[in-house]
């Protein structure tokens, strides 16, 4: 290839890493504001959220995409750009996902941690931050990791509206060149690059968020004291 085709596959892989990077980050705060609400103690916030994650899960990240770009304009009269339409479409599609993520892993935490916060007389939001979410966020981390791959490769979807995203360049150098396989090879490997890139960054951030609740759970142990016998002998 010329280094203006180059150059043009090099636009496309920044476009798709900031898609990823927004649409992450709006699926991550989705994620946890419904896994959270699937919680909740109240059945209304528990209706609403299971309701939500029931409609984007089972619809089409596809059809999303369309829906967002070309039927919330003339509904609401206004128009968004490809890379907001593209964000909020994927994210608000992963994030009923990752609150499943969400949920599954506060269910898990031992309910005897729960009830020693109920002794302590903590409000449920302080039990949320100090007892449940330090201990369920390192077990999101690996099926947040999968995750995060399968946004990666929906971006691609984001095309379909021409924006210049990897796989759109990818096209517009095989229309260019009249070469399939080569420019898809290449592309297969920058996606498979970013994913890798990707994966070793969330294992390092699982393996620091992991260590860091051992520590704290070590130290919480080290200043408890033990139990006095019976008069006062240890």
């Amino acid at each position: 290839m010329t280094s203006g085709l180059w150059e043009l596959v090099l636009q496309g892989v920044w476009v798709t890493v900031q898609l990823l990077f927004f649409s992450a980050l709006l699926a991550t705060a989705v994620s946890f504001v419904i896994g959270v609400g699937r919680t909740h103690r109240l059945w209304i916030v528990r209706f609403l959220a299971g309701f939500y994650t029931e409609v984007f899960r089972g619809t089409s990240a596809l059809v999303m995409i369309f829906w967002v770009f070309f039927v919330l304009p003339p509904a609401f009269g206004w128009q968004l750009v490809p890379m907001w339409a593209g964000t909020l479409a994927l994210g608000l599609t992963y994030g009923a996902y990752g609150s499943e993520i969400v949920r599954g892993a506060l269910a898990a935490v031992d309910p005897a941690q729960k009830e020693g916060g109920i002794a302590l007389s903590f409000t449920p939001w302080q039990r949320m931050k100090l007892i449940l979410l330090p201990q369920a966020v390192p077990e999101m981390i690996p099926p947040f990791s999968n995750l995060l791959i399968e946004l990666l490769k929906g971006t691609a979807l984001v095309s379909i509206m021409g924006m210049g995203d990897l796989a759109f360049s990818g096209n517009l150098v095989r229309l260019a060149l009249q070469e399939s396989a080569e420019i898809y090879t290449y592309i297969l490997l920058i996606y498979f690059v970013i994913a890798f890139l990707l994966t070793r960054v969330m294992r390092g951030l699982e393996k620091k968020l992991k260590a860091g609740v051992g520590k704290a759970a070590a130290k919480s142990k080290a200043v408890t004291p033990e139990p006095a016998g019976i008069g006062g002998v240890r």
